[in-house]
C-alpha cells in the first residue's frame, strides 16, 4: 500500500463541517467593507522578495526568519507573500491607482510564515486587509479603526476585544528617540536577553515589544517615545483621540505597541483579547505615510490594519458564538417507485429556479426509503420533498417537516414553490 501524503504541518485543511463558519465570517465582512466604501483588491500569492525585504524590512523576524522563500527556474528570487500591504502597494504604483488619488481598498487571502504552528497560529493563514491611500488626516485613522470595531458588533464580540492606541511618531522624531532608547539600554545590557541585545543594535524599538518579563520590567523607566513629539504629531494623534472618543469608541494608551513592521508611522493600533491566551492579537495595524514613495511611487499618506481570520473563527468557537452556524441543506429529496428519478430531478430544478435562496439536495443513487430518510436526516435538512409512485401518478409532492413542526401535507407541483417559503418565514 502506497504512504499516505498529508497536508503540510502548520498548513491545514478547512473541512465541510468548518466551512460555514468561515463563509459567515467573510460575508459579515464583505458587508462591513460594503458599507463603508472599500473596494476589493486581489493580488498574487507569489512577489518578488526583494518587495518585502525593501517594505517590511530587512532586520525584523518576518524578512530574517519567517519567509518562504525560493528561487524560480530563471533564478528569480520570489517569496510567498507574508503580509498584504506590500503587494497592495506594489499593485496600486504599478497599475497607477495612487498617485494624487484618494483610495480605499481592501483584500482577503492566504499568506505564508514559517512559524511553530501553534493554535490560532498557522504557516498558511488569511487574513483581511484594509489599506487607504491619498488622505493624510486623522480622520481616516479613526475611520479604519471604527470600522473594525463595527465588525466585532456584528459578530458579537465587542465585549471580549480591547483596542490598544499609539503612535510612533514621525520618522524624525523616531530616530532621535531610538538613539535615547539606545543609551538607556546599554546601561542596562546585562540585564537584556540575547534577543534584545541584538534588537538593540538594529531595530531598537523592538525590544519595547519583548515579551520577556525582566527587560519588561527594565523598560519601566526607559524615555517615552511621546516625550519626542513635536506639535504637529502630537495634534494628529489627539485629534485621532477625539474622534474615537465622540464615537464612543473605548480604547487604552499603549506606548509600547510598536508593531513588527519597519514601515509604519504616527497612529499604531491592536485590537486585543483574553480568550486566545498568549495568543491574544486578532487585528492591527496603523499609519505607514512613506511606504508608497519606499517602494517607487510618489509620496503618498496611507493608513490600514490586517485581521487574521483563523484567529477571530477561535475566539468565536472559544467564547460558543459559531454553535448556530450551520451549512445544512434545506430540502432533501426523496424518490420511491419507477419513473420517480426523471420527475424528482425536474422537481428539484423547479425549486432551484424559482426559489434560489434555498438549499435544495436532490437524492442521487437510488435505495429504498428508510435509507434516504436517514440521509435526509443526516443531511439537515428542515424539511423533504417526497415523491413516491401515487404522488407520480397524481402530479404532486408530500412535504413532510424533518423536525416535526407541522402536519405533512402533499400538494400539486404547480402550487409548491408558493407552499416551501412558508416553511423558512
Amino acid at each position: 500500500m502506497a504512504k499516505k501524503i498529508q497536508a503540510i504541518r502548520g498548513m491545514n485543511d478547512t473541512l465541510p463541517e468548518q466551512t460555514p463558519v468561515w463563509q459567515k465570517l467573510e460575508s459579515l465582512i464583505r458587508q462591513t467593507v460594503s458599507s463603508y466604501g472599500y473596494s476589493e483588491i486581489r493580488m498574487p500569492i507569489v512577489e518578488s522578495t526583494h518587495l518585502f525585504k525593501r517594505s517590511i524590512g530587512e532586520v525584523t523576524d518576518i524578512v530574517e526568519k519567517e519567509m518562504y522563500t525560493f528561487e524560480d527556474r530563471n533564478g528569480d528570487s520570489l517569496t510567498l507573500r507574508p503580509e498584504g500591504t506590500a503587494s497592495c502597494v506594489r499593485a496600486g504604483n504599478e497599475h497607477g491607482l495612487l498617485y494624487n488619488q484618494e483610495r480605499r481598498m481592501w483584500y482577503i487571502g492566504p499568506m505564508f510564515r514559517h512559524e511553530r504552528p501553534q493554535k490560532g497560529r498557522y504557516r498558511q493563514f488569511h487574513q483581511v486587509g484594509i489599506e487607504t491611500f491619498g488622505i493624510a488626516s486623522a480622520d481616516i485613522d479613526a475611520e479604519v479603526i471604527l470600522l473594525s470595531a463595527r465588525l466585532w458588533k456584528a459578530l458579537g464580540i465587542e465585549q471580549h476585544v480591547e483596542l490598544q492606541l499609539n503612535s510612533l511618531g514621525s520618522n524624525e522624531e523616531r530616530n532621535v528617540y531610538k538613539a535615547k532608547l539606545v543609551e538607556f539600554l546599554q546601561l542596562h545590557e546585562d540585564k537584556l536577553d540575547d534577543d534584545s541585545k541584538r534588537r538593540m543594535l538594529t531595530n531598537p524599538l523592538r525590544v519595547l515589544d519583548s515579551k520577556n518579563e525582566a527587560v519588561q520590567a527594565i523598560l519601566e523607566d526607559a524615555p517615552k517615545l511621546s516625550d519626542y513629539f513635536g506639535d504637529e504629531t502630537a495634534a494628529h494623534f489627539a485629534k485621532v483621540q477625539a474622534y474615537l472618543d465622540a464615537a464612543g469608541v473605548k480604547y487604552v494608551i499603549n506606548e509600547r505597541i510598536v508593531r513588527g513592521l519597519d514601515y509604519y508611522n504616527r497612529t499604531v493600533f491592536e485590537w486585543v483579547t483574553t480568550s486566545l491566551g498568549s495568543q491574544g492579537t486578532i487585528c492591527a495595524g496603523g499609519r505607514y505615510d512613506g511606504l508608497v514613495e519606499q517602494l517607487g511611487g510618489k509620496a503618498t499618506p496611507a493608513v490600514g490594519f490586517a485581521m487574521g481570520l483563523e484567529r477571530i473563527i477561535l475566539m468565536l468557537e472559544t467564547l460558543e458564538l459559531n454553535d448556530d452556524i450551520k451549512g445544512d441543506v434545506d430540502i432533501y429529496s426523496i424518490l420511491v417507485g419507477e419513473g420517480t428519478d426523471i420527475a424528482g430531478f425536474k422537481v428539484a430544478e423547479i425549486v432551484r429556479d424559482q426559489l434560489p435562496q434555498l438549499k435544495m439536495m436532490h437524492h442521487c443513487g437510488a435505495g429504498n426509503f428508510k435509507k434516504q430518510m436517514k440521509r435526509a436526516d443526516k443531511s439537515g435538512a428542515k424539511i423533504a420533498l417526497i415523491i413516491g409512485e401515487s404522488e407520480l401518478e397524481s402530479g404532486c409532492v408530500t412535504i413532510k417537516d424533518l423536525q416535526g413542526n407541522s402536519e405533512q401535507q402533499t400538494v400539486a407541483i404547480d402550487s409548491l414553490v408558493k407552499v416551501l417559503p412558508t416553511y423558512f418565514a
